[in-house]
Order: C-alpha cells, then sequence, then structure tokens
C-alpha cells in the first residue's frame, strides 16, 4: 500500500471513529498527524506544526470569545426578543423570524450551533405554542445559521477563505456568502411551502407583543378568536406564554449597548478597513471584559474549543498530507477520472454525506485541498467550486447526527421524539441526495470563477 493511500485511509478512519465513538475529531486528526507524520512521511515535529493553522486559530478563538461575552451580558437575549416583537402577532413572520435571526447571528460572527442553541429552544417553543411544524420551525433556523454562515467575518467564511489564500485559489469572499445566502434561502422558502406556511398566512394575526405595556393591535387569538386593540386579562397572558424565558430587562443596558457597538465595530473594522477579524475580536472582547468584568467572567469558557480543537487537528492532519504529497496524489486521481465535472460532483457527494454524520467544517478543510489539483488545470471555476463544496458540507446540517439538527431535536417542547426523529433524518436525506446536484449544476457547470 502506498504511504498516500494510507495516509487517505487514515482520515476516513479519523472520521469514523469520530462519528461512531463521539470523540472530537481535532484530537483524532492530532494523534493521526503524529502517528503518519512520524511513521510513514519522516517528518519531524517542526515539519508536523508546520501544517497548524495559527491565523484561524486566532480567529475562532477571538470571535467566539467576543460572542460569548455578547451571550453573558444579555446582549443575544435582547436581540432575540426584540426581533420577535418585530412580528407583532402576525405568526407566518415567525419561522423568518428564526431565520434572519440565526442568520444574523452567524453572520456576525456566531459559531452555527451556539447561534442554533440559543434560538432553537424559543423558536420551538413558539411552534409548540402556534401549532407551527416542528420540522418546518427546526429547518428555518439551521438553514438560517447556514445562510449567513459564510460571511466574510464568520467563523465558516473565514475559515473556507483561509483555506483557499492558503491553496493560493481565486477566492471571491461575496460570492461565497452569496452563494450559502440563496441556496438556504430557497430551500427555506420550499420548506416554508411545504410544511405549513400557506396555512399559517391564512391564520392571520394573534395577539404576542407589548408585553411591557401589555397592549395588542387587532386579529385572532391563537383558538381563532377575534381580538381588539383594547388591554385585556386574556391578552396579557397570551403574550407572557409566548415568551416563558423573557430577560430580566427588555431595555438595553450600557454593556448590551458598549457589545451591540462592539459587533459593528467588528463589522466596519473587517470590511472598512481590511483589518484581521480575529486580533480585532480579541481587542474587542479584552475592551469588554475590562469594563465589565463580572458579566465576563465565564466568556472564555464558553469558546468554542471544541470547534478550535477540531479546525486546528484536522488542517494540521491536512498539513501532513501536503507534506508527503497526498494531496497532489488524491487530486490527480480524481482529476484522473476524465471527467472534472463528473470529479466536481462526487467531492460535492462526498462533503453532504460525510457533513451529515460528522463535522461540516472538518470536511470542508479536507476536501477544498483536495480539490486543488485539477482545479488548476483550469477546466473547473475554482470560485463556483470551492462555494458548491462548501455549500454541500454546511446546507445538511439540519440531519439529526449533526449538531445544529440535535440541538433542534432536543429543543423541541410537547412532541414524539421519535417521529420528530425520523422527520429530521428523512428530511437530511432529501438534502443529501438533492442539493448537491443543483449547486454543482448552477455553481460548477457554469463554470464560475
Amino acid at each position: 500500500m502506498s504511504p498516500e493511500l494510507l495516509s487517505i485511509l487514515v482520515l476516513a478512519v479519523v472520521f469514523v471513529i469520530a462519528t461512531t465513538r463521539s470523540i472530537n475529531m481535532g484530537a483524532l486528526a492530532f494523534a493521526a498527524a503524529f502517528a503518519v507524520g512520524t511513521l510513514v512521511a519522516d517528518l519531524d515535529a517542526d515539519g508536523i506544526f508546520a501544517g497548524f493553522p495559527g491565523d484561524l486559530f486566532v480567529v475562532l478563538v477571538g470571535v467566539t470569545y467576543l460572542f460569548a461575552i455578547a451571550r453573558a451580558n444579555g446582549t443575544t437575549d435582547w436581540l432575540v426578543h426584540a426581533s420577535i416583537r418585530l412580528v407583532r402577532g402576525r405568526v407566518a413572520l415567525i419561522p423568518w423570524v428564526m431565520f434572519a435571526l440565526t442568520g444574523a447571528l452567524t453572520a456576525i460572527g456566531a459559531v452555527s450551533p451556539a447561534a442554533v442553541a440559543i434560538v432553537a429552544p424559543i423558536a420551538l417553543s413558539f411552534a409548540a405554542r402556534y401549532g407551527i411544524s416542528p420540522l418546518l420551525m427546526g429547518a428555518m433556523v439551521v438553514h438560517g445559521a447556514q445562510a449567513g454562515g459564510f460571511s466574510p467575518i464568520s467563523i465558516y467564511g473565514s475559515i473556507v477563505n483561509g483555506i483557499v489564500e492558503r491553496e493560493k485559489l481565486p477566492g471571491n469572499e461575496v460570492a461565497l456568502f452569496l452563494a450559502s445566502l440563496v441556496a438556504n434561502l430557497v430551500i427555506a422558502a420550499v420548506v416554508f411551502v411545504l410544511f405549513g406556511g400557506l396555512k399559517l398566512w391564512a391564520q392571520g394575526a394573534v395577539a404576542v407583543t407589548e408585553e411591557e405595556d401589555g397592549t395588542s393591535g387587532g386579529g385572532t387569538s391563537p383558538a381563532g378568536t377575534p381580538t381588539t386593540g383594547t388591554t385585556t386579562t386574556k391578552t396579557i397572558t397570551t403574550a407572557v406564554a409566548v415568551r416563558p424565558e423573557a430577560p430580566p430587562s427588555a431595555h438595553l443596558t450600557p454593556a448590551r449597548t458598549a457589545t451591540l457597538l462592539s459587533l459593528v465595530a467588528l463589522v466596519v473594522a473587517v470590511l472598512a478597513f481590511d483589518l484581521d477579524a480575529g486580533l480585532t475580536a480579541i481587542t474587542l472582547a479584552v475592551v469588554l471584559s475590562t469594563a465589565w468584568p463580572a458579566d465576563s467572567r465565564t466568556a472564555v469558557g464558553e469558546i468554542a474549543w471544541p470547534t478550535v480543537l477540531l479546525i486546528c487537528g484536522v488542517l494540521t492532519y491536512v498539513g501532513v498530507l501536503d507534506e508527503m504529497g497526498t494531496i497532489t496524489w488524491a487530486g490527480e486521481g480524481v482529476g484522473g477520472i476524465g471527467v472534472p465535472l463528473l470529479a466536481a460532483v462526487l467531492l460535492c457527494y462526498i462533503g453532504a454525506l460525510v457533513s451529515a454524520f460528522a463535522s461540516s467544517v472538518g470536511i470542508m478543510g479536507a476536501l477544498i485541498p483536495l480539490a486543488v489539483p485539477f482545479l488548476a488545470q483550469g477546466e473547473i471555476g475554482a470560485v463556483g467550486m470551492v462555494a458548491a463544496l462548501a455549500v454541500s458540507a454546511t446546507v445538511v446540517d439540519v440531519s439529526p447526527f449533526s449538531t445544529n439538527g440535535a440541538l433542534v431535536l432536543a429543543a423541541a417542547p410537547d412532541v414524539d421524539r421519535e417521529r420528530f426523529f425520523r422527520q429530521l433524518m428523512v428530511y437530511g436525506g432529501i438534502v443529501v441526495a438533492a442539493v448537491p446536484a443543483v449547486v454543482w449544476l448552477v455553481l460548477v457547470v457554469p463554470g464560475w470563477g
């Protein structure tokens, strides 16, 4: 067996063990990098650590540190409940508010599972209260998180753009972001129509707003009875029932205001002044921690360390593969199929299938470098291919075997969990089967980039 094939088989074993034994894939990848690098590639420690992604480490730690502070001081809760009040009783808008909210959270730097963990419990409580399909609400939350997941300052976007830059591929941060945004928006619209969204439009408005002053506009109650604009005990009770976990204060505190300004400052610094997202985020987080140490005391512990370990481990192992020539060998093998478009769609399906059971970020870190050699031939547009791989590897996160899908499953109250699990599994299977072919047809076949 050739060293290149052996190293790829070890990577496959890492994915299998991580999936079946619930072990962090990054830790396994570090161990694999040490074993393969030392025993197969004859590399010393410096050679193994040459692939460690120090820049991505700073981005992951900095952005998630800042967001952990936002969560600790109630800024994210304020954003969630402020967004909910915007629907003013229009039940059909609630799933779209959840979609937009999770998209906004991931777009400004939240890790996708963190955004889903924040929004899903509230979203699924709304679903149970108003008879909305939990599959519809759960899918809207997850696809919303992925819709914003590839903004230039997001975790996924930073990772993929960093890999593209490291592999010296043509890149387009805006195209990557828009590809994921449009793909998930289209899927969300289809899900909304198929799983009861049109019936929600016919339901009309209900009294769900103005908890602070106890008033509401006209419309119908959840039971379908008319309501007026007057203040009544029933209206107040309804409003409280919709938001059972309201934050202690519905108002902006100085800490929350400063955090919101910090998030805006991060966006401006990265997009307008081209500053490093990780270093900027750490600096802003340190300023907030200094001003409000009590709110920020637990933030360091809430940094997405498992994700940091995962990414750094997988990319370090990929660095070992690169050092020993496996990347070139495997890419030439895929390109040797003779039909680059066929190789491209196969990679998209591999990314979707593996990501449905394992880490989306980990598989992106492994697949994009594998596509480099046949992308270098010039027959496949690099921008379109990278976007297709990114969408294929993340859009399947609604699977109950993924972190996001599991969070949705756990957050759903008053449901038959076995039935809901099967629904998520079937829906995830449909996404795996359909989406890679569609994004390949739209993004790869025309030769974008």
